[in-house]
């Protein structure tokens, strides 16, 4: 089994608080491990609501690319393994307004509190869990523009942005920060690399804005693979989201919310 508490997201569910970000306490195998960090410490002040002790339940950190609304809240910890890739330290920017979008701690300061563990390659973290590491851009849909950009101007498509992958009772339960790379990407690695072709569950940011040809391409890749429980949330917007719930019946994801599979 596998059980996802929702520490951090863009909606509020009851007396929680909510925020422009991700943030996902997933336990499996006896391990708790958090999955992003969100942007401040709105994360540890949920945990603390549910009766979760981050600071000493909790030793590994998986961070899913290097953007504030997931990492900036890394600075209210310490003392833990932090896995990611190593792009995610990356000085990158908003092509629109050029402000930075861009972790506020850099690498050294990272070192300096945690023990990191940077990977292009697939990391298994425990028994049943995976980190994704980078994930190919292998469709011709996903990944084809960008808004994001380096310092010098160049495109940024956000190579370190990656994902976890469960297997539980013989099915895959794959958690996603944004799904820069593209979340049929994300799903098609996690298969390659687990072995596993059933999709039980996906839950996280889908970063699908409207009613395009890569939302509906997308949905068109749900329905093919059967997967039964789709909980998008955080980067995925109203468009896509009313078209995800038309076909597949979803649910809000809120802070405070915990799913088990």
């Amino acid at each position: 089994m596998i059980t996802i508490s929702i520490l951090t997201d863009n909606t509020a569910g009851g007396q929680f608080l909510a925020e422009h970000g991700l943030s996902y306490l997933v336990e499996i195998d006896n391990e708790k491990i958090l999955f992003d960090a969100g942007h401040s410490d709105v994360f540890l002040k949920n945990a603390k609501k549910l009766n979760i002790d981050i600071e000493n339940e909790v030793k590994k950190v998986v961070l899913s690319h290097g953007h504030w609304d997931h990492g900036n809240g890394l600075k209210h910890l310490n003392n833990k393994t932090l896995f990611t890739h190593p792009a995610s330290f990356s000085n990158r920017f908003s092509k629109t307004s050029h402000s930075s979008v861009g972790l506020k701690l850099t690498k050294e300061e990272i070192e300096e509190t945690f023990s990191l563990k940077e990977s292009k390659i697939p990391l298994q973290l425990t028994e049943n869990l995976y980190f994704l590491g980078e994930i190919p851009r292998t469709n011709d849909y996903e990944s084809q523009s960008t808004s994001f950009e380096l310092e010098d101007r160049s495109d940024d498509f956000i190579p370190d942005d990656s994902a976890l992958a469960a297997i539980v009772n013989n099915e895959l339960v794959i958690i996603t920060g944004c799904s820069h790379s593209g979340i049929c990407n994300i799903c098609e690695h996690a298969k390659k690399i687990t072995g596993i072709n059933k999709i039980k569950a996906i839950i996280g940011g889908f970063h699908l804005k409207n009613k395009d040809e890569q939302t509906l391409k997308t949905l068109e890749y749900f329905k093919h693979n059967q997967v039964e429980k789709l909980l998008p949330s955080h980067c995925t917007a109203l468009p896509a989201l009313a078209l995800f719930y038309s076909t597949f019946k979803t649910e809000q994801v809120k802070t405070g919310m915990v799913f088990k599979f």
